[in-house]
């Protein structure tokens, strides 16, 4: 036991040079609890049998233990999967416009809820109404933080303790056990559910509006599953007509946020918000960071007078959305006002880049390594969006002995790279990998091969 006092006081550690340059890193009582902490250990394991750590091993372990403390964990990294919408992965990136606008409104001062006109309080709201009543040709809008928050919301304000019919066949769960009758719970709404889970037909919705009071009927759109085999739906116009002859308001949550026709790129078609504008729907509810191809929002489209309820119900201060968002959402829907989606909004370049580009890449991502196959493949959408929809692909194939470690290093590399496995193969999918980061992919799979010693 007598080792242990070899081993250096907490204040000598602090005192030496090492230590000065580490408050300089970290500050002061991070350092002290660095080193009280990894002093502890050596006590610890030595108490065990372990031997002492040398004083380079010790100022090692200190170091370690700041730089894991300092470092962030909410990190960039490379989408080798192939899924363009990776819920895992922070969905979908922003454009570099939507990126400067998040930047330019996070310097400084913004005037977020400042009318610069009048010089008086404004309203956030503003900010993204204009664009998203122009492109959905909706009368209103609202913007919130997520598209929960946005059903959460608009039941809450239009339904609280009150009847909302859907059908069964829609009530949908999503990523992370968010389920929509739960959702409808927490709003105080009544659910009376219609149909059966794999038909519904319009007459269900008629019977269920002429035998109770019905505050809002609601679709919700199965945008993560299909239902396939003996099944019946009507046209949501015909919903919409049902409704509305009993002077009852439409709320559909769309989910994925489509304003480009998927249908052009061979994929099925995804409803998109002003079709179901079009289609007399009173509220519509869908996804900024989805199909839209922005940053994290809940966008809320419809009638002006409703709208105008939502945002004045005390629930929407607490899921409104903050300036950097309401910056790039603002950014990301001027692409499509100027109909430069296809080419700045980088999902959708993912969704409309042509097979032969995808092969290119591969190959040269082959050459440039000089080894791995290039082999064709599918990429998939992701997000809760087009279930069962892929996309023709090539990929870069490696034929290695242990493909599942070698994919843990590289999720440690810096930045992480996170590929897949497929048919013993780990296969790397150029479609979701940006341009910008070729080099420095290419790069952290030399290095993982090297340190594999081929």
């Amino acid at each position: 036991m007598s080792e242990l006092r070899n081993l250096p006081s907490v204040d000598k550690l602090i005192n030496s040079p090492q230590g000065s340059e580490w408050i300089a890193g970290h500050g002061r009582a991070l350092t002290v609890e660095a080193i009280r902490l990894t002093l502890d250990d050596a006590r610890a394991g030595h108490k065990s049998g372990s031997p002492l750590p040398s004083q380079a091993d010790l100022l090692g372990k200190i170091a370690d233990k700041l730089e894991f403390w300092a470092a962030p964990t909410l990190r960039q990294v490379i989408n080798a999967t192939g899924v363009i919408i990776h819920t895992n992965l922070g969905r979908a990136p922003m454009s570099a416009a939507a990126i400067e606008a998040a930047r330019q409104a996070s310097l400084g001062y913004s005037n977020l809820e400042y009318d610069l006109a009048q010089g008086q309080r404004g309203s956030r709201s503003l900010h993204a109404e204009t664009l998203l009543t122009r492109l959905t040709g909706a009368e209103a809008a609202l913007v919130v933080n997520n598209n929960a928050a946005a059903v959460l919301l608009a039941l809450t304000a239009l339904a609280h303790r009150r009847r909302v019919v859907i059908a069964r066949s829609q009530l949908v769960e999503i990523g992370g056990g968010f389920r929509v009758p739960d959702v409808m719970k927490q709003s105080g709404a009544k659910l009376v559910e219609i149909g059966a889970t794999n038909r519904v037909h319009l007459r269900d919705y008629q019977q269920a509006i002429a035998d109770q009071p019905i505050k809002l009927v609601m679709r919700a759109h199965r945008s993560n599953f299909a239902i396939v085999g003996f099944t019946a739906e009507p046209a949501f116009d015909e919903i919409v007509a049902a409704a509305h002859m009993a002077d009852i308001p439409v709320l559909d949550d769309l989910g994925s946020g489509a304003l480009l026709d998927t249908a052009r790129f061979g994929l099925a078609h995804e409803p998109m918000a002003q079709e179901s504008i079009d289609a007399g729907a009173d509220l519509v509810c869908f996804s900024g960071d989805k199909l839209l191809g922005g940053p994290q929002a809940g966008i809320i489209v419809g009638r002006s007078e409703l709208v105008v309820k939502l945002k004045k119900h005390p629930l929407a201060r607490a899921v409104r959305s903050d300036k950097m968002a309401l910056a790039a959402l603002s950014a990301t829907l001027s692409h499509y006002l100027r109909d430069e989606a296809l080419s700045e909004i980088p999902i959708w370049r993912m969704i409309s880049a042509p097979q032969a580009e995808m092969q290119a890449r591969a190959q040269g991502w082959a050459t440039s390594l000089e080894f791995g196959k290039v082999i064709p493949g599918q990429s998939t959408v992701g997000g809760g969006s087009l279930p069962r929809e892929s996309i023709p692909t090539f990929l870069l194939a490696l034929d290695l002995p242990h493909p599942d470690r070698f994919l843990k290093q590289l999720r440690q590399n810096d930045p992480p790279i996170i590929g897949r496995i497929q048919d013993g193969l780990a296969v790397f999918d150029p479609r979701t990998v940006l341009s910008e980061q070729d080099e420095i992919f290419l790069k952290g799979i030399r290095n993982i091969n090297k340190r594999e010693g081929r």
